[in-house]
């Protein structure tokens, strides 16, 4: 009966097909968008540093998390486990509730910019919004199927 269960695709993979196999090739996509975002905030002029702190926190945890789970993942540390498969679907599910707060925050915090910040700033705190919010779907959309995986476990 067990071996029916991992072959229905309810198991995480490991090695290199963890690049091959929907949702975990999000991995890939959330490492770069995240980055993307960690990057912009790093270098763009911070209008309400409470609110970018926020982002910043936000970015740096994910792309550190992310990037440990992709790592375990790959050399397989989870043995085929269920308990990681509730661990992938409830990261992912926090990480999306993360990020989502944090890209409305920094949607906030740009639209409310105002003197003292040239056009190339402001213009920085708009990327930083949008590869927020791609990061976001990213997330949510890794969180829906690994709480259909974590269903069917």
């Amino acid at each position: 009966m067990a071996p029916a269960a991992a072959s229905g695709g309810s198991t995480l993979p490991s090695g290199f097909s963890v690049l091959a196999t929907f949702p975990d090739l999000l991995f890939i996509f959330e490492f770069v968008f995240g980055g993307l975002v960690w990057i912009l905030i790093a270098s763009s002029l911070v209008p309400i540093p409470m609110v970018q702190g926020w982002v910043m926190f936000v970015s740096v945890f994910c792309f550190v998390a992310t990037t440990t789970l992709l790592v375990l993942y790959m050399i397989g540390a989870h043995g085929g486990e269920t308990s990681w498969v509730t661990l992938d679907a409830a990261y992912q599910c926090v990480a999306a509730l993360l990020y989502l707060s944090a890209s409305v925050l920094e949607a906030w915090a740009t639209i409310i910019m105002h003197d003292g910040f040239t056009y190339k700033q402001y213009h920085e705190n708009i990327s930083a919004v949008v590869f927020s919010y791609v990061a976001t779907l990213l997330y949510v959309v890794h969180a829906v199927f690994s709480l259909i995986r974590w269903k069917s476990a």
